[in-house]
């Protein structure tokens, strides 16, 4: 059986969008660096922030919203508070109901991450929860995440 190759950190430049996050005293766990769990939060938050402001994304009111059916998540260095965090967004792959997310974390001002992940929502009609074709507006602001547009 062969092995996979080792994950590795990646340069900044391998992102398209970022946001910064900033850590709070609860994110750390009893080791003095923020529990993994968090991390998962910050993947949610730069994605769908992103689409928030770019008018793509509309919690409240929209038709469309999305289900997470697929995360992972790789660590390379620790993070704490109270750092920043600068989160890295791009999308791998634009299905017709489906995107690929990924995101990278950087403490602020590093070049490679310290952690990286993806995760896949499904798009469905908010009444009905079926899947259902991306809107224009979504899948203009993801073909720009992608390098596409």
């Amino acid at each position: 059986m062969n092995a996979s190759p080792r994950p590795q950190p990646e340069h900044r430049d391998s992102y398209r969008a970022f946001r910064s996050i900033t850590t709070r005293w609860m994110d750390n766990d009893q080791y003095g660096h923020v529990n993994n769990v968090i991390y998962y939060s910050w993947f949610d938050t730069a994605v769908n922030a992103h689409l928030i402001e770019q008018g793509a994304l509309d919690t409240e009111n929209g038709g469309t919203i999305g289900f997470v059916i697929e995360t992972q998540c790789q660590y390379f260095a620790p993070l704490s508070f109270p750092q920043t965090v600068e989160a890295g967004i791009r999308v791998a792959h634009i299905g017709s109901s489906s995107v690929r997310y990924e995101v990278g974390l950087f403490a602020q001002g590093a070049d490679k991450t310290a952690a990286k992940g993806h995760f896949v929502h499904v798009y469905v009609d908010r009444e009905t929860q079926r899947p259902v074709p991306l809107p224009q507006k979504l899948r203009a602001v993801l073909e720009q995440l992608s390098g596409i547009g």
